[in-house]
C-alpha cells in the first residue's frame, strides 16, 4: 500500500529535515504561505537578493533565492512526486495557477532538485499543461531530503526561485561535503576552477575544460550559454543562479575552454557549485567545494540525508546518484 510522501515547506532561511521514511505517493500541500505586503500587479518586484518593498514602513533586505515556498504573491505547490512522475504548480496571489512564463535560458521552467547534504544534484525541464500543471519524470533518484527548487519568470514579473522539501524513503545516513578543490573530473574531462565566491561582492569565476589534458575548445551551447552554474549553500541551501560572461554567437565568447561566471554569495560559508556543460552531445556536471570568507565551514553531514556509495573520484561524484539533466 502507498502512503503519503512528506513534504515541508521551507522559509525564512531555516533548515528543515526529516528525520524518518516515508513512502512514496501522493503528496500533502505545503505549509500555508506568509502573509504578504500588496505589491505591484504588474510585476514591480525585487529580484530574488535586492530589496523587496511594500505596504510596510521601508525596504527590507530580500533572502536569496529558493528558501521560500511562497514569495511575492507566488507559491510553489506539489501537486504529485511518485517514483515515476513529478508534478507541481505555481499559483499567484488569487490562488489561479500560472500559466504565463517567460523564456529564460532557453526554457520557460528550470527545475533543480538536490539532496539536503548536497550529494545528490539533478536539472530538468518540465512540460506545462494548458492548466499550468508541470510535469516531469522524477528527477528524485535514491532516499534521503530532497530541496526542490523551481527557478522561473511568470509574464510581466521579475525572475523568482522558489523552493519545497520532499522525502524520498529509505535509509537516511549524512554524507559529508567533499574538502574545497580547485579541479575535479567527470567522464574523463577535468575542470579547473579559478577564483572564489566573496560575500557580498561581486567576483569573477573562472572554468577550464580539458578532455586528456587537452583544451576543450569547442564547447556547445547549452540553455543559451557554454556553460551554466548553480551555487547552493551548506545549511539552508540557499540558490544563487549565476550569470555567465558572454553566450554564444555574440562575436567574443569562445566555445571553451574558459567558462566564466560574475557570481556573488550573500554570506560566509561553504558553497557547492554544479556546472553545466555540453560536448559531444552530452550534458555533464563537474562539482566543486568553494568556501566564501573566512575559515572553511564545517562539513558534518545534515540529519536524515542518504548513506554515502562507492564512486572513483570523491569531489566529482558527489552528487552521482542523483545526477542528470533533461
Amino acid at each position: 500500500m502507498n502512503t503519503a510522501t512528506k513534504l515541508s515547506g521551507f522559509a525564512l532561511g531555516l533548515a528543515v529535515v526529516f528525520g524518518a521514511t516515508y513512502g512514496v505517493g501522493r503528496v500533502a500541500d505545503p505549509v500555508a504561505p506568509p502573509v504578504e505586503a500588496p505589491h505591484d500587479a504588474t510585476g514591480g518586484h525585487g529580484t530574488d537578493g535586492e530589496a523587496g518593498h511594500g505596504g510596510d514602513n521601508g525596504a527590507t533586505e530580500r533572502l536569496p533565492g529558493g528558501l521560500l515556498v511562497s514569495d511575492r504573491g507566488y507559491t510553489l505547490r506539489l501537486l504529485d512526486a511518485p517514483a515515476g512522475q513529478f508534478t507541481f504548480q505555481v499559483t499567484g496571489s488569487d490562488g489561479r495557477a500560472v500559466t504565463a512564463y517567460d523564456v529564460a535560458h532557453d526554457k520557460r521552467m528550470h527545475l533543480i532538485v538536490a539532496r539536503r547534504d548536497l550529494s545528490g544534484f539533478r536539472h530538468v525541464h518540465p512540460e506545462m499543461a494548458p492548466d499550468g500543471t508541470w510535469r516531469v519524470d522524477s528527477p528524485l533518484a535514491g532516499p534521503g531530503v530532497w530541496r526542490a527548487f523551481a527557478d522561473f519568470t511568470p509574464t510581466g514579473a521579475e525572475a523568482l526561485t522558489l523552493g519545497v522539501d520532499v522525502t524520498v524513503p529509505g535509509a537516511l545516513t549524512g554524507r559529508p561535503l567533499p574538502a574545497p578543490a580547485t579541479s575535479t573530473t567527470v567522464d574523463g574531462y577535468t575542470v579547473t576552477l579559478a577564483g572564489a565566491p566573496e560575500p557580498g561582492r561581486t567576483a569573477e569565476l573562472n572554468l577550464t575544460v580539458r578532455r586528456d589534458g587537452q583544451p576543450v575548445t569547442d564547447l556547445e551551447p547549452y540553455l543559451g550559454a557554454y556553460g551554466h552554474l548553480v551555487a547552493l549553500r551548506q545549511g539552508d541551501l540557499a540558490y544563487l543562479h549565476v550569470h555567465p560572461n558572454g553566450e554564444p554567437g555574440d562575436g567574443r565568447t569562445a566555445p571553451g575552454p574558459d567558462v566564466s561566471f560574475s557570481a556573488e554569495v550573500p554570506s560566509a560559508g561553504a558553497y557547492r557549485l554544479y556546472l553545466d556543460f555540453k560536448h559531444g552531445g552530452v550534458v555533464r556536471t563537474a562539482e566543486f567545494t568553494v568556501v566564501a570568507g573566512g575559515p572553511a565551514a564545517p562539513t558534518a553531514p545534515a540529519a536524515g540525508t542518504p548513506a554515502a556509495t562507492n564512486s572513483p573520484t570523491a569531489d566529482a561524484s558527489h552528487g552521482v546518484p542523483g545526477h542528470g539533466h533533461d
